[in-house]
């Protein structure tokens, strides 16, 4: 893919915002990884079309959301970075459903839901991250997912359409979805049925003390570092193949929960990607089984990953 020459005002005009070589790290939940060579965050979802229609084809269009599944390499991202944020953050309660933006969180919407006293929804509080993002990768836990709740999802191609997309098209399964290639999800509604709040409340206080109690939910850290294997459970193999506490740098696997990875303060995205293959590699010595990562990596390696001797 090309890049683009270092000044943002060759890049189409946007009423949003448009910075150049923006730190990325920070705005990560593991707070690694290089600069973003232009971080596009447009308005709406007018705003974002527009922007996509004249940008030329040949340049590398990535996207992230609330990046708590994301690993930025150390190298950073070329070409345009999108992330939706301020414009894309409505939640509407609706007599069975919410409509949301893509850039709403998670447990917000599971909030807004538990307030209006509907439910169907609750999973949701127990997931990091964005609504966009869930729908990208059908995020589900504590006895859901996306694909149980999801009526439509609006998009912006690569091309700059803007389209309406029923749940069906997206051909939902575990943790992955077909959204068109280059595609930016904008908008969704979620279907809830009308419940008891007290019950839709006190269910998502249980996963809350679930979450808590089992997962570093206070530490530098992502989500679920590898997909289950079919019948499996990725941290039983992790487990088993003494991959619990192993460290990179500064880089460690959770001891409470060993399908996340940890920074312990001074990680870099190379120590983190690097124990990540290093623990698929002892699995699959130990067992058979290659784990599939969950967390999705993306941007410029500054040097090869070592491997934990």
């Amino acid at each position: 893919m090309n890049t683009l020459p270092p000044d943002a005002a060759v890049l189409p005009s946007l009423k949003g915002r448009i910075e150049t070589n923006a730190a990325l790290g920070p705005l990560t939940w593991f707070r690694v990884g290089g600069p973003a060579e232009y971080l596009v965050k447009p308005a709406s979802a007018a705003d974002l079309a527009q922007f996509l229609r004249a940008l030329p084809g040949d340049v590398q269009v990535t996207v992230i959301g609330a990046a708590s599944n994301l690993i930025v390499r150390d190298g950073g991202i070329a070409g345009v970075v999108i992330r939706l944020a301020r414009g894309f953050s409505a939640v509407t309660v609706e007599a069975d459903g919410i409509v949301c933006g893509a850039a709403a969180l998670d447990a917000t919407v599971a909030e807004h839901a538990a307030a209006a006293g509907l439910g169907g929804l609750e999973f949701l509080c127990g997931i990091p991250g964005s609504i966009g993002g869930a729908v990208a990768m059908n995020a589900g836990a504590y006895g859901s997912d996306v694909a149980a709740c999801l009526d439509w999802a609006e998009i912006v191609t690569r091309t700059g359409e803007q389209v309406r997309l029923p749940a069906a098209d997206l051909h939902l399964s575990y943790r992955h979805s077909n959204l068109p290639a280059g595609a930016v999800v904008t908008r969704v509604r979620l279907r809830a049925t009308p419940g008891d709040a007290r019950l839709i409340a006190s269910r998502m206080a249980e996963i809350r003390e679930a979450r808590g109690a089992t997962q570093p939910v206070r530490a530098r850290t992502g989500g679920s570092t590898f997909a289950n294997p079919p019948g499996m459970k990725a941290w039983e193999l992790i487990d088993g193949a003494g991959c619990r506490g192993l460290k990179r740098g500064g880089a460690q696997v959770s001891e409470l929960h060993c399908n996340f990875l940890l920074n312990t303060g001074e990680a870099t995205a190379a120590d983190l990607e690097g124990l990540g293959e290093e623990v698929r590699r002892r699995v699959a010595a130990a067992t058979g089984v290659t784990l599939d990562w969950e967390i999705k990596r993306v941007g410029q390696p500054t040097g090869r990953p070592e491997v934990v001797a």
